[in-house]
């Protein structure tokens, strides 16, 4: 329905993330994927949802030369907010443990920026979703780690996964967003775009 209305738009998905491409694909997009390298940095005065908008539109900057008419880029940045500070990807299995095990029996923010930039403009959205764990056992995180080695993603864990399945208590706002992309506002904001 949605690729109907942007027949006359080339759509470029700037994102390696497995996840975000499969979205766009059950969105019924036409989309073309290019990836050009970013070094992901913010100024540390950065809070909450600045960081992810700040990462989305930086990703966005290597492209700026090339776009053309018609063509819509989108940028995404996923982080996870838990006790005034921003988890990103864990370097490494004791990382990764650290992180869980802060979130253990409490509550963090899934936060997702997505940039959409075109040669005349910018416009930047974002999801948050409240995400709370059950107490997760040293044996439960150690055995997610091992098993599916959640390196890329933010805060160490895809709630699609095991630990979603046996840790995950509740959750307020988008399911969608935790995986990775708000695709409620992806579609509104298209729509938006081109009307």
């Amino acid at each position: 329905m949605l690729n109907d209305q942007l027949k006359s738009y080339h759509i470029v998905l700037a994102s390696g993330s497995p996840r975000r491409q499969q979205f766009f694909k059950d969105l019924g997009l036409d989309f073309e994927i290019i990836l050009k390298p970013v070094k992901e940095e913010y100024p540390t005065r950065l809070r909450h949802f600045e960081i992810s908008d700040y990462l989305a539109q930086l990703k966005a900057i290597p492209f700026k030369e090339d776009l053309k008419e018609h063509t819509i880029l989108i940028t995404s940045d996923t982080i996870v907010w838990h006790d005034n500070k921003a988890l990103g990807k864990p370097k490494h299995e004791q990382e990764a443990f650290e992180m869980l095990r802060s979130m253990s029996g409490k509550t963090h923010e899934v936060i997702t920026s997505v940039c959409f930039t075109t040669t005349s403009i910018q416009k930047t959205v974002n999801a948050i979703t409240k995400v709370s764990f059950k107490e997760l056992t040293d044996d439960e995180i150690h055995y997610y780690i091992k098993t599916c080695k959640p390196f890329d993603k933010a805060g160490a864990y895809g709630i699609q996964e095991w630990i979603g399945q046996i840790g995950i208590t509740k959750i307020e706002g988008s399911y969608f967003n935790v995986v990775g992309l708000p695709t409620h506002l992806v579609y509104k904001t298209l729509l938006c775009l081109i009307s």
